[in-house]
């Protein structure tokens, strides 16, 4: 209670339904009145893209309590609406209560609003991507298969410089070469497609169903960000042929492929592009001639005489709005996006999705699913996906016309800062019940969940205290040794990661390594190879627990979702199924799943009921927890005769229970 007044977006009581809704549905707002101050009249206050409304309130009794209510309908075009309350007191003052979420307070001057995302009725993420876990590989560094040495060859016939590792397990290059100022990404192990494909089977240990590969397109670097030919597989990593026998391989162990596609530059060793004459064909900066040239911005005012992606004149951004390139990309007869989907592509991961425009994202939506609705869209976007602004403009990633989903780097974020005791339980709840509050369901439960990427610190090495990459040159990064306590400790961490990576909504996944014990810095050392022969087997098989569960429980994987602290130390996820149905309304049968997670050095005796999670959209949704629970990490088995559990947590320890039957 705040000053007598009181309000909780996430509560059922102050405001139902909850979350995100969708257009011309209706929303029940109340606000809490308690003491002495005397109000004359309560008005509820809701715009959007600068239209307003004030609603007025209806002063009701309910439960011993005075409350202030109003009903709001919602615009009938997706958007971000906000709300607070303006209170006329009878003694002529003006105050008002707003808040951004959960609680809220009062304000002589205007306050912050909550958030409503407002989205379409009609969005659908596909069920297999949202119900699935992936696995995210740097082609270059995974797996090697065969001796050929063609693609190497094939560079250097175009004049490439190509530096090529002896062994497998030493570091990636990170200096420039002797005689040079700037380190170039031009060394390479050679992993291939054929050694990815050769690996399915090992996948499937981690119930893998979706394979997120970092670029694949012919380039002049190990990362190819610098596409040289959208069309064409490296021949580093293969051919075109070898990613269809990928997709068709996979495909057999229920497996489905996604590529990153980098659409806001290309590289200047292009054949688009064309800076060094590699290409016979005239390149942009060759000739305004080019069929290429409208794609990219030329002129005087730009550093290199022409605009790079963010300064580097090895990346020239490209016009997303030129009509040849739209056409190339997703309109044409034979666009990219045919092209791979001929291949077997399932789908997209947008690299800087945040430059790109909506329209383009929205239009790549329309054709990618009009080619198969199942088809995913997902987006590297950093932020709040509902609230983030680029180039001036509130984007619409999440509304149901854009992307699935987004790589969800806050919860990374969240995660690690509770388990490094940088906040407590209640804030990574508030955290996570934040974002869960903004965005929709369909949404949420879409997100990229991963603990690591290739562009950041591995989070093993996060979890086992190494230094800031950000106060490290690359010299002083290469240098980071991890002490055995530390990783030892990192790795204790590490699983409690893991299991809120598997039990909290959202798509979990794994960056390749991560499961194996892989430590890394920042870019080129979160791309060191796979340890192969060197795996921590003990992580190995916590994850493929883990995983395993997830894959087999419909609570874990489409479920109801409760969340939240237990104690500074302490917090707990519940999914569950309710009436034989899951989150979405499909069909399930009567499974549960809570997750308990220990961050602390001390043991914790814990006492937990459903009713204790009581924020959120399910929170009114029943559950049972009577009947027989399998612990997952500890293997063993605990009955619960009615719906509180008594149980005592080890220190830095994860408890995964998982519903087996009614006694």
């Amino acid at each position: 209670m705040q000053n007598g007044f009181v309000h909780h977006s996430r509560l059922e009581v102050y405001r139902a339904p909850q979350g995100a809704l969708t257009v011309l549905s209706r929303v029940r707002l109340r606000l809490r009145a308690e003491g002495d101050i005397k109000i004359s009249a309560a008005v509820l206050r809701l715009w959007i893209d600068g239209s307003e409304a004030a609603i007025p309130m209806q002063a009701i009794q309910l439960d011993a309590c005075v409350y202030f209510e109003a009903y709001a309908q919602m615009p009938e075009t997706p958007g971000l609406v906000w709300y607070y309350f303006i209170l006329e007191l009878q003694d002529g003052r003006v105050l008002n209560y707003g808040g951004k979420s959960g609680w809220g307070g009062l304000y002589v001057h205007e306050p912050p609003g909550y958030q409503i995302t407002v989205y379409s009725k009609d969005f659908e993420t596909p069920r297999w991507f949202r119900e699935g876990i992936i696995y995210q590989i740097f082609p270059d560094r995974f797996k090697k298969s065969g001796t050929s040495n063609y693609g190497i060859e094939y560079h250097q016939s175009l004049g490439r410089r190509v530096r090529v590792h002896e062994d497998w397990i030493e570091l990636p290059e990170y200096m420039p070469v002797q005689g040079e100022t700037d380190y170039k990404p031009d060394d390479f192990f050679c992993g291939n497609l054929q050694g990815i494909l050769e690996s399915l089977p090992y996948f499937k240990r981690f119930g893998v169903t979706c394979l997120y590969l970092n670029p694949v397109f012919e380039s002049a670097s190990n990362h190819r960000y610098d596409t040289a030919d959208y069309l064409k597989v490296d021949p580093i990593l293969g051919s075109n042929a070898s990613l269809k026998a990928l997709c068709t391989k996979a495909k057999e162990f229920g497996i489905r492929v996604i590529l990153d596609g980098v659409f806001s530059h290309t590289g200047a060793d292009s054949r688009y592009f064309n800076k060094y004459s590699r290409y016979k064909e005239q390149g942009a900066f060759e000739s305004t001639s080019s069929p290429y040239r409208s794609w990219f911005y030329f002129g005087e005012n730009f550093e290199h005489g022409y605009r790079s992606w963010w300064g580097f004149p090895e990346l020239p951004e490209v016009d997303e709005h030129a009509q040849s390139y739209i056409e190339f990309v997703m309109e044409g007869e034979n666009s990219l996006i045919n092209f791979w989907a001929e291949h077997g592509i399932a789908g997209w991961r947008l690299d800087v999705a945040d430059e790109l425009p909506d329209a383009f994202i929205c239009g790549l939506r329309t054709h990618l699913k009009a080619l198969n609705r199942d088809n995913v869209l997902l987006g590297e976007v950093w932020e709040d996906a509902t609230t983030k602004v680029a180039y001036g403009k509130l984007r619409e990633y999440a509304l149901g016309n854009a992307l699935d989903c987004v790589m969800n780097y806050p919860l990374r974020t969240a995660i690690a800062d509770f388990l490094l005791m940088k906040s407590d339980a209640a804030e990574l709840n508030e955290s996570l019940q934040k974002q869960r509050e903004r965005y929709p369901k369909p949404f949420y439960y879409a997100a990229m969940n991963m603990l690591s990427t290739h562009d950041t610190v591995r989070m093993l090495s996060v979890l086992s205290g190494a230094p800031d990459r950000d106060a490290l040159t690359r010299i002083e990064q290469a240098d980071v040794i991890l002490s055995s306590e530390a990783l030892e400790r990192g790795k204790q961490l590490f699983v409690l990661a893991a299991a809120l990576q598997m039990a909290l909504p959202g798509v979990p996944s794994i960056y390749y390594g991560d499961e194996a014990g892989l430590t890394g810095m920042a870019d080129p050392f979160n791309r060191r190879t796979y340890p192969w022969g060197r795996e921590d087997t003990s992580l190995q098989n916590i994850y493929s627990r883990l995983a395993g569960a997830r894959n087999i429980s419909a609570a874990l994987s489409r479920g109801f979702c409760r969340m939240g602290a237990l104690s500074e130390d302490v917090f707990a996820v519940l999914r569950y199924t309710s009436g034989c149905l899951d989150a979405f309304g499909c069909e399930a049968k009567e499974e549960r799943a809570l997750l308990l997670i220990n961050r602390s050095s001390k043991h914790q005796a814990l006492c937990f009921a459903p009713k204790l999670l009581n924020e959120g959209p399910d929170a009114s949704v029943p559950v049972s927890l009577k009947g027989l629970w399998r612990d997952v990490l500890f293997e063993d088995t605990l009955f619960i005769e009615d719906d509180e559990l008594t149980i005592e947590a080890a220190p830095l320890s994860a408890r995964l229970l998982i519903y087996e039957r009614m006694e």
